[in-house]
């Protein structure tokens, strides 16, 4: 484990510096992303003028449900996108042999040599927009809830990152995966929406099969109205099975690779 953390700590070192080294990508990007998420927090207020619920969510509980979903995907974007993102040109190009000469794990090393500042760095504005809806509500949240929250958090960030590694690893059967990664944003802007609002057969596939709702829905949930054993129960088993599902089809899809020596 002292190992793993000592590369992850190297590849932040690596990804500071490199940001550093181009700070007017770093500050436009950053500014990109803060624009994205001020626009979705106007839209809110805007909508809010003319209805005072959603599918019974009030203006702050909605937007307490934005901010969790940005957190998460501001987390994802920081944490695994760039390197998921170019995987599937790595493994084009005979670039993946490269990682298969790291001293660590495969899907460790593929999933963390880098970093994007940008994303991290609007963690905290994220954040802060889940804080601020929280007082507006003025919600009490006990030490566990709080924990409970991190915990659902960290639950939604890597079912995000499982479905994005699914994604990726459909390069080692065809020539390209850009518009299926692109796909990943298309699914996840369900995760801004009560899952109330969700019947039908949208419920089904967006709520039980596809769980870009419940991502958000029910760390939200628990902050609002407290811990509900069946979603925590819901929530942790939908992880494991979405992460055992990527990485079974990663490890199959590692066999068809031929390395660029090949």
């Amino acid at each position: 484990m002292i190992h793993y953390v000592r590369l992850w700590l190297a590849s932040m070192r690596y990804s500071v510096v490199r940001s550093m080294m181009f700070r007017a990508d770093f500050i436009m990007w950053s500014m990109v992303e803060l624009f994205w998420m001020g626009v979705n927090v106007a839209a809110i207020a805007v909508i809010y003028q003319h209805t005072d619920s959603i599918a019974g969510w009030s203006q702050y509980e909605m937007l307490l449900l934005v901010g969790t979903s940005m957190l998460i995907q501001r987390l994802l974007m920081g944490i695994f996108w760039s390197n998921l993102f170019e995987m599937g040109r790595n493994i084009r190009t005979g670039s993946f042999d490269f990682f298969l000469a790291q001293p660590g794990r495969l899907l460790f090393m593929v999933s963390t040599r880098k970093l994007d500042l940008d994303g991290l760095a609007n963690v905290v504005v994220a954040a802060a927009i889940v804080v601020f809806s929280a007082r507006k509500l003025e919600l009490q949240p006990s030490l566990t809830d709080i924990s409970l929250y991190l915990l659902f958090i960290g639950c939604g960030l890597f079912i995000s990152y499982a479905i994005l590694l699914l994604l990726a690893s459909v390069s080692f059967w065809t020539i390209g995966t850009k518009g299926v990664e692109g796909g990943y944003f298309t699914l996840y802007e369900f995760s801004r929406l009560p899952k109330q609002a969700f019947s039908g057969v949208a419920n089904v596939i967006f709520v039980w099969i596809l769980p870009t709702v419940v991502v958000s829905n029910v760390p939200s949930r628990a902050l609002i109205s407290g811990f509900v054993v069946s979603d925590t129960v819901w929530l942790i088993g939908t992880t494991l099975a979405w992460l055992a599902l990527a990485i079974f089809v990663f490890n199959r899809g590692l066999r068809r690779y031929s390395s660029a020596s090949s």
